[in-house]
């Protein structure tokens, strides 16, 4: 017989699950969903959203690692500070929780 695996063991590998996880959350789907239509800056995102930088920059790292997300292009300021334009990889996202698994089909952006 098989290994059998502890839920969390199985939630780290499951992209789905930490896919379907991100869009749960309020401020990731925020963040995700103001990115389609023109790319931002973590700074602009946090301002708009009344989001904390830090909580930007967090969920703007976890959706980029999920692919969700894409670096558009990189900006340089007056001063010299380089900052990343991030842009949304989806326009839809639709989950479907069905026995055995839930099923996720994203529509590209």
């Amino acid at each position: 017989m098989g290994r059998r695996f502890t839920l969390p063991q199985l939630k780290k590998y499951d992209v789905t699950q930490k896919v379907i996880e991100a869009l749960a959350d309020a401020e990731s789907r925020t963040i995700l969903f103001s990115l389609i239509k023109q790319g931002r800056t973590a700074a602009e995102i946090s301002e708009k959203y009344k989001i904390p930088l830090s909580s930007v920059y967090k969920k703007l790292s976890d959706l980029e690692n999920l692919t969700l997300i894409r670096v558009e292009r990189w900006m340089i300021s007056d001063k010299g500070r380089k900052f990343k334009v991030y842009r949304s990889r989806i326009s839809k996202a639709d989950i479907s929780i069905k026995k055995p698994e839930p099923t996720l089909v994203l529509a590209p952006n």
